[in-house]
């Protein structure tokens, strides 16, 4: 039996130019967010200046050690299902590391130069 190959949803601008909606949001998941609540889009929270205080899974675990109710994931009617994780292709890499944001030795995320 031959394995079927996950294709990702195309989605076209008004233009008519083809658009990864995936990439882009990798490519900005490190972007802070708009509005008042101190987090990137990745869900990390941040401090002054944009530094990452909390990662998003220290905000996860610390939600669950809260809530010992709070389903987790793997229970409910998707128990036992896997999210698949994507391969990124070499030119979504390329894309990814021309971004004009680079990590400091605290593991934060800064623009060049900064």
């Amino acid at each position: 039996m031959s394995k079927m190959q996950v294709t990702r949803k195309q989605y076209r601008s008004m233009r008519g130019t083809p658009v990864d909606m995936e990439l882009l949001r990798k490519k900005n998941e490190l972007t802070p967010a708009v509005g008042n609540a101190r987090v990137n889009a990745r869900g990390d929270e941040l401090g002054p200046g944009g530094k990452i205080i909390k990662k998003r899974e220290e905000v996860i675990k610390e939600f669950y050690d809260k809530n010992p109710g709070a389903a987790k994931e793997g229970s409910g009617v998707f128990k036992g299902a896997k999210i698949a994780k994507e391969e990124i292709s070499p030119s979504e890499t390329e894309l990814l590391e021309d971004d004009e944001w680079v990590e400091d030795e605290n593991g934060n995320f800064v623009r060049k130069g900064q």
